[in-house]
């Protein structure tokens, strides 16, 4: 992966002619800031995938990057530069160290819950020790699961997940929700037991309209754990289709597919609205963050990001 780290804002960047109509030029983001009444900065992860610990140094890829104890300092650096921060995940969370395999996920969720997680979603990896295996672990998880198109309702997670949540960030009022894979062919049937999955562009679309309609939202913001594209299955649903095949999402955070983006993709949807689509790759190598400027009547003006690269830098 590359390890420049990527910035933009729209004053200067490609997007701001089509993201937002009505853009604000700014240079910086002291300007920025000056020129806007509020922000909101969205930090992300996906596909963490137990790696608690940094990669080795010797490690051919990706040496001495990632660990939770730096993504963890890391946004402890933010919070306390920035008032309105919302910390999301986008599923994933277990298998792939010997950490998941002695403790089941809840030394992820302990950590993650020290770090202060506002929500996350299921990936389908999370369903590898079963129904039954995710809910011991469950209750160390100090923040919620978001699961809009997995129905539970047969099966000992009744309950242990939610549909959507909306955050209150200095009135900024923000609707997340979360869409997964199809579990079948994917997952063991024994291990995801009466899950029914659900057509994530239908209930995408459903959530979509009942956060901004309904409980008037500012912002939406959808969970995937769908994977960001399928070049050798075009017609396989994708955040790519999914933002292209609904309205009312202002942002898609996607897993699955360990997608390394440089920066957040635009994509219209079927509004003729732009969406941004972001996915920071695996293992916690990249700490997401877009933040979003609204004007006096909370309606977006710009946006910047910058999808930061974890490594020893970070405690500098």
């Amino acid at each position: 992966m590359n390890r420049k780290q990527f910035l933009t804002t729209l004053g200067g960047g490609t997007l701001a002619m089509t993201l937002v109509p009505n853009f604000l030029m700014a240079e910086d983001f002291s300007a920025l800031k000056l020129a806007s009444e509020s922000q909101l900065t969205i930090l992300h992860t996906n596909d963490q995938h137990s790696r608690i610990e940094p990669f080795d140094s010797s490690y051919t890829r990706n040496p001495n990057q990632g660990g939770f104890a730096r993504r963890a300092a890391l946004v402890q650096k933010i919070r306390s530069e920035e008032n309105n921060v919302l910390l999301l995940d986008s599923g994933d969370t277990f298998q792939g160290t010997p950490y998941f395999n002695f403790f089941g996920g809840e030394l992820e969720f302990k950590l993650m819950s020290m770090m202060g997680y506002d929500a996350s979603t299921m990936g389908n990896h999370d369903f590898d020790n079963g129904l039954a295996g995710f809910k011991k672990v469950r209750p160390v998880a100090k923040f919620p699961f978001l699961c809009s198109n997995y129905d539970f309702k047969n099966t000992i997670l009744d309950g242990e997940t939610e549909k959507y949540k909306i955050f209150n960030k200095n009135g900024i009022r923000v609707g997340v929700f979360g869409v997964g894979i199809k579990l079948e062919g994917l997952v063991g049937k024994k291990d995801y037991g009466e899950t029914q999955y659900l057509d994530p562009i239908e209930i995408a679309q459903h959530y979509a309209d009942f956060l901004k309609k309904d409980k008037k939202c500012d912002l939406v913001i959808c969970l995937s754990h769908i994977g960001y594209d399928y070049r050798d299955d075009p017609k396989k649903i994708s955040d790519k289709i999914l933002a292209a095949n609904t309205s009312g999402i202002d942002l898609i955070l996607g897993g699955h597919t360990h997608t390394f983006l440089p920066e957040p993709q635009s994509i219209i949807n079927k509004s003729g609205q732009n969406v941004l689509v972001n996915q920071v790759g695996w293992a916690g190598l990249l700490l997401g963050k877009i933040t979003f400027y609204f004007d006096k009547n909370k309606k977006v003006k710009n946006i910047s990001w910058n999808n930061q690269v974890i490594d020893e830098r970070i405690l500098v």
